[in-house]
């Protein structure tokens, strides 16, 4: 009976020193590579673009293989890289279009995303106010920061200060006139 190691068949790998014919080592090795392939991506359609970059690094990069006998282990390698590659690539091209949504296409209409513009306009009105409240009276800068700062009603602000309902309707009224001519006063283009 002759002896099988004399006799190479379709499993021995070629000698040492023997090029590798790509083709019919990504035939052979494919299948099993395009599982591993799905396994770190997760998702099939991406498989066959994957696999053709594998296909393409093994045509470039072929001779940096030293022992042929090496190719399954080798194309495994390739095949977790370019899967890895992929990956980084459509979690960049994720990132882009989800900024691009941000900025471009809901830009000043996505009530989520705040406007610099609004906290600068909004921290100058609140300096506008804090000048003109300090323009007032104490009385009327008080009862004014207890109403909107405590958010009380009339009847607590009243149980408060010891005063009637009337009363405080009374200092409001007249602390709000005067924070309107306090702020024209800070500002006048607010008089318009």
């Amino acid at each position: 009976m002759p002896s099988s190691r004399n006799q190479p068949d379709a499993t021995t790998p070629p000698a040492t020193g023997q090029a590798v014919d790509w083709q019919a080592a990504l035939a052979e090795h494919g299948p099993w590579l395009r599982t591993v392939v799905l396994a770190r991506l997760g998702e099939a359609a991406a498989v066959p673009d994957v696999m053709q970059q594998v296909a393409l690094a093994a045509a470039k990069r072929g001779g940096e293989l030293r022992d042929p006998a090496r190719v399954a282990p080798w194309l495994y390698r390739v095949a977790v890289t370019e899967s890895l590659l992929h990956r980084r690539r459509q979690g960049r091209r994720r990132g882009l279009l989800k900024r691009f949504q941000r900025d471009v296409l809901h830009g000043e209409n996505d009530p989520h995303q705040p406007d610099p513009l609004d906290w600068l306009l909004a921290a100058e009105q609140q300096a506008l106010v804090r000048r003109a409240l300090a323009l007032l009276p104490r009385r009327d800068a008080e009862i004014l920061l207890l109403k909107h700062t405590q958010d009380w009603t009339y009847r607590q602000l009243a149980e408060h200060l010891g005063v009637s309902e009337a009363a405080v309707d009374g200092r409001l009224q007249r602390a709000r006139g005067r924070l309107r001519r306090a702020l024209v006063t800070a500002d006048p283009t607010l008089a318009h």
